[in-house]
């Protein structure tokens, strides 16, 4: 067998796939390992590993959404419900969420606390909430509550480990 046999079958395919691989882990996806917060219970666990598309226009995203993002404040990437979008006036009653007057239908959200307050969302900014609300910090106590577009880095799709709960993320 020859060297530029090997490297025709072999190495030239390899490097290939490995090329291929890095542009789809840089560009499209990337997997993350959910910290430990307790702040997405009982939608997601801590340690969970998970599947995130990157997002490139905030505009495909919607309420709802679980969002990647980077907290400047805390210094550290972040899992949460996107909640508040741009314009958007938030208020939460014995912690119960309205949106614009409408009380969000909030399934995932097994535990509720009784936070009150009112947040209006200002352009090109994010409003983030835990489904866990007694156990989260999130955009309700921060000194700063909002998160600038920017920051976003993606939202989780699919969870894959632990094996149990193997599907969609939702």
């Amino acid at each position: 067998m020859s060297i530029g046999y090997f490297l025709k079958v072999w190495i030239i395919p390899i490097i290939s796939a490995l090329i291929i691989a890095s542009f789809i882990n840089k560009i499209l996806f990337f997997n993350i390992v959910l910290p430990p917060s307790g702040s997405m219970i009982p939608t997601l666990n801590d340690y969970d590993r998970a599947l995130v598309s990157r997002i490139y226009n905030m505009e495909n995203t919607k309420r709802g959404s679980i969002i990647v993002f980077y907290s400047q404040e805390l210094d550290k990437l972040l899992v949460k419900r996107l909640i508040g979008i741009p314009g958007d006036k938030i208020e939460i009653k014995d912690g119960i969420v309205f949106v614009n007057g409408d009380r969000l239908e909030e399934d995932y959200v097994k535990n509720i606390d009784d936070y009150n307050g009112i947040f209006e969302v200002p352009e090109g900014k994010y409003f983030f909430l835990g489904d866990n609300r007694p156990n989260s910090n999130d955009s309700r106590f921060w000194k700063n509550p909002y998160i600038l577009s920017n920051d976003i880095e993606g939202k989780v799709q699919f969870r894959f480990y632990p094996l149990k709960d193997f599907g969609w993320a939702n």
